[in-house]
């Protein structure tokens, strides 16, 4: 099995705090700390002062990326370089990674943006330089607990099925570092590897080792996800909170650890939890992996059919319906589309779902709702799940 060259770092503050902090406090007689201290410093007077002023970047550039290049004449096991340098280069040194892409994973904070852009300028100027991308996870700040416990948290997870799936597109394996940031982050790390078959390494800093999660086989429902699939991608959009009502008709009670319930006016709302955004991000990895295998033939010209509308009043919607109609039936395994259901004053969200049997699609402005039956080229009732799954995936990109 080839060794992980795209690594995905979760980032903490103990570079700064107490490290370069601790440095600025004492007298330094040592050259190279005594400038790697003046750096820092520059850059928090720098910052304080875009703050003050209340500067639409509020983290300047030049002055953090100044501070990354001196770490490089520390010893990079030296705890002063903060635990993100000190476990990257134990895990190249000790052949757990190939050094070839690095994303780093920061807080929605601005020390997060800081010590990310003095890190992205840290690994970039080693002579051998990593490939570095930077991510900010919106929510993940500790001083907003609800934020981070319904976005920020999310989000990290969305974040690494992103990358992820990214990497194995174009053949790359991944590996993350959990060692840096809030110790929740080291759950959900976990929980995603062990889902999507990718190893998790953690720096102990008490006994400086390397502790690694190998992944390991875990028994989820792929059916579930694929028969709700549409369900979850239009929860998984940004801070998405959708009516339970909405989706009564295929509730399953399995999908109650996936996801919050919020009450508001009376009405049960639904959001995805941390757990639900992990149980999506892997299926929807797998899915993409494998669905070129799974769905029907690809419909021959004879086959294809201009979308069919019923007998309904749709007035200024009739446009953009068959206009989406006609997209859908674009697609390689899809013969023509029929509408079933008109409603010019129920707002919906656009999906695709299983229903009577037959593949069911819903699209919907926000103000009004057509709902038509989806004809393929499916010969067998075991494909409908995995059309419908494809069609969700294909609407949300």
């Amino acid at each position: 099995m080839p060794k992980p060259n795209t690594l995905l770092c979760t980032i903490g503050v103990s570079l700064f705090y107490p490290n370069l902090s601790n440095l600025v406090k004492e007298a330094q007689t040592d050259r190279v700390l005594y400038e790697l201290a003046e750096a820092y410093s520059k850059a928090v007077k720098e910052q304080e002062r875009r703050i003050d002023r209340k500067s639409e970047r509020r983290v300047p550039d030049r002055e953090w990326k100044e501070v990354g290049p001196l770490l490089r004449h520390v010893k990079p096991t030296d705890r002063l370089c903060g635990a993100e340098i000190n476990s990257v280069t134990d895990l190249v040194g000790q052949g757990s990674i190939e050094q070839d892409r690095l994303h780093l994973f920061h807080s929605d904070t601005d020390d997060g943006e800081a010590i990310a852009k003095v890190l992205e300028s840290y690994f970039t100027s080693l002579s051998s330089p990593w490939n570095v991308n930077i991510h900010r996870v919106e929510g993940l700040r500790d001083d907003e607990p609800d934020k981070f416990r319904t976005q920020g948290l999310r989000n990290l997870a969305k974040l690494f099925g992103e990358q992820v799936r990214e990497a194995r597109q174009n053949n790359r394996s991944c590996a993350i570092n959990a060692t840096g940031g809030y110790k929740a982050q080291i759950a959900i790390a976990v929980l995603m590897g062990q889902a999507l078959d990718i190893p998790v390494y953690y720096k102990h800093e008490r006994f400086n080792a390397i502790i690694p999660f190998p992944p390991m086989p875990v028994a989820l429902d792929f059916s579930l996800w694929e028969r709700a699939s549409g369900m979850f991608i239009v929860l998984a959009k940004g801070d998405a909170c959708e009516p339970w009502k909405r989706f009564e008709d295929d509730w399953d009670e399995r999908f109650e650890p996936l996801v919050n319930r919020v009450s508001m006016d009376g009405k049960d709302y639904l959001e995805l939890s941390a757990t639900g955004q992990i149980f999506h991000e892997t299926f929807r990895s797998r899915f993409q992996e494998s669905k070129a295998t799974n769905l029907p033939r690809k419909a021959k010209p004879d086959e294809k059919e201009p979308p069919k509308l019923g007998d309904h009043a749709y007035n200024q919607a009739r446009k953009p319906i068959c206009r989406f109609l006609e997209r859908v039936t674009e697609l390689p395994y899809v013969r023509y589309c029929h509408t079933t259901y008109w409603n010019p004053d129920l707002p919906e969200s656009t999906r695709f779902r299983m229903s009577g049997g037959k593949i069911q699609g819903i699209y919907s402005d926000g103000s009004w709702c057509v709902k038509f039956e989806v004809f393929t080229t499916a010969t067998d009732p075991a494909q409908l799940p995995v059309v419908v799954a494809d069609l969700n995936d294909w609407l949300d990109t």
